[in-house]
């Protein structure tokens, strides 16, 4: 009774869009607009609007591993699009990235430091802030 909901076939979640890899190749710099775009991926995951705007694709496939590594997952697919199309609408530019590409990216180890200290200007506005949001009517007791 016990082993009668459970099944042994992998389960596959999906996540984006599918078949990104064979989307993309229809997608041609120069040729291909916004319209078209949309037309054969979708909607985009994330836009961004410098210059140019810039739209992300998608496309991840997670499986859970074997019965004996219980509820570890495994990344199948995990591919991103990336294409620029310039203020007419025009694809300018796209880079496809595959699961090998992505853990080539090296990233920066470096990490921004805080700009204030307890004796600064914003760290006494961001405290007096604070305390004005949890105590509006100036009631309570002050904790320094």
């Amino acid at each position: 009774m016990i082993v009668t909901n459970c099944t042994f076939n992998k389960v596959v979640k999906k996540h984006g869009v599918r078949n990104l890899g064979e989307k993309q190749k229809d997608l041609f710099i120069n040729i291909t607009n916004k319209n078209d775009i949309q037309l054969i991926l979708g909607p985009p995951s994330t836009k961004s609007t410098f210059d140019n705007d810039i739209w992300i694709f998608l496309e991840r496939e997670i499986s859970n591993e074997k019965l004996i590594k219980f509820s570890k997952e495994k990344i199948i697919v995990n591919n991103v699009l990336i294409v620029e199309i310039d203020n007419r609408g025009l694809l300018v530019d796209k880079i496809f990235y595959d699961i090998n590409d992505i853990n080539k990216i090296d990233f920066s180890s470096l990490k921004t430091e805080k700009k204030y200290k307890k004796d600064t200007f914003i760290y006494d506005f961001l405290s007096s802030m604070r305390q004005k949001i949890n105590d509006p009517l100036g009631k309570r007791k002050k904790v320094d």
